[in-house]
């Protein structure tokens, strides 16, 4: 099977709005979660996504690819993922 440039491109761009909807919710039930095992795991989780996306972002950065190319402009995990 030969994959195209617009495959991967289209599956990057869906990949990154994915993660950034998980991590949204993620954020919420977090801050939805008073305490315990289940907030433990709530922030675990919010932690995995907010290292991806941060990664993510890193490497557009260094391929020079806009982050509207790979779904994941306007969110800033630093300030908005925590």
């Amino acid at each position: 099977m030969t994959v195209t440039t617009n495959t991967y491109r289209n599956y990057l761009r869906d990949l990154g709005v994915l993660l950034k909807d998980l991590a949204k919710a993620a954020k919420l039930a977090k801050d939805a979660t008073p305490g315990g095992e289940d907030r433990a795991y709530a922030v675990g989780r919010l932690m995995a996504l907010h290292e991806v996306i941060s990664l993510m972002q890193q490497q557009a950065v260094a391929f020079d690819m806009p982050l509207e190319e790979v779904g994941l402009q306007g969110v800033d995990p630093e300030s908005e993922l925590i």
